[in-house]
């Protein structure tokens, strides 16, 4: 699996291309995107003319797209899986509910097509440093040759399963976790702010006590700044919650922790925060509170 037909070039689909086109790969960018296509060509990889001829030969196409829409239109209305060659395997990398997933998966596979379920962990930083945690769903086989793909994008890489949706849901069952304990320590931070409580101190405390946790200490800090940069949006986690709770209601398995912090990310978005660092999730709390951190009751 030589050639590469890469979808999506974006704040994580960008350095993935960059580190396969780094350990030898023929990398072929597809973005509607012109200037991201000319980056890749000055790193050494393609930006084709048209999609159509980027897979045209292709052992793989990656989509790292922002959701199941976009890589259905990409496969299916915009013609790229008949131009892909038969026996080809199409890996999808972006998180999508399960059951769109599986749907995909068996419309790509009809066709004879291998298909991967493999979603990513990691954000932009591990994107860029090659680090990312791949959750892949596919065949024995298909694994094993996808291997050496994964290994130049990826540390910690697992086959979850050989169904398509399982890595989906692996990653559903991540983005829970992410998205509950970032409201959690919001909630911390705001009761303790109401009550006048140093949240420098606080932090401090609580990343070294039982009730720590990775969350804690990546988004703490940001919390504690009042416009921070952005690393993962509010809207990511209106999102990715969203999945959540589609996942659940797929399976009729009840998930009420993460649909009220589905509903706090989501007040933040309806008040024109979406695009802001998603540890602002923080300034709901405020809101309802009657607080914020440089003024607390």
């Amino acid at each position: 699996m030589n050639t590469i037909a890469f979808a999506g070039l974006g704040a994580m689909g960008f350095p993935m291309a960059r580190n396969l086109v780094d350990k030898g790969f023929a990398v072929r960018g597809i973005d509607v995107n012109v200037e991201v296509l000319a980056r890749l060509r000055a790193i050494g990889g393609e930006g084709t003319v048209t999609p159509a001829s980027a897979v045209a030969d292709a052992d793989v196409l990656m989509l790292m797209v922002v959701n199941a829409g976009q890589a259905e239109q990409i496969l299916f209305g915009n013609g790229l899986l008949p131009a892909l060659p038969d026996g080809a395997t199409v890996c999808l990398m972006a998180t999508c509910p399960p059951g769109a997933v599986r749907h995909i998966a068996q419309r790509v596979t009809a066709t004879g097509r291998h298909f991967v379920d493999a979603p990513v962990s990691g954000g932009v930083a591990g994107a860029t440093a090659g680090s990312l945690t791949i959750m892949a769903a596919c065949a024995h086989g298909t694994f094993k040759a996808m291997l050496p793909v994964f290994e130049a994008i990826g540390q910690r890489i697992y086959h979850v399963g050989e169904h398509p949706g399982q890595g989906a849901t692996v990653k559903t069952v991540n983005q829970l976790l992410c998205g509950v304990h970032i409201a959690v320590v919001a909630e911390a931070f705001a009761l303790a702010a109401k009550v006048g409580v140093d949240l420098k101190v606080l932090l401090e405390i609580m990343s070294g006590s039982a009730a720590s946790s990775w969350m804690l200490k990546d988004r703490g800090p940001r919390m504690l700044q009042s416009d921070p940069e952005v690393t993962s949006a509010v809207d990511i986690f209106v999102k990715d919650l969203g999945i959540v709770l589609e996942a659940g209601r797929e399976v009729q398995a009840a998930t009420p922790i993460a649909a009220l912090a589905h509903q706090l990310f989501m007040a933040t978005s309806g008040r024109g925060d979406g695009r802001a660092d998603d540890s602002q999730v923080i300034r709901s709390y405020y809101a309802l509170n009657g607080t914020n951190a440089d003024t607390p009751a």
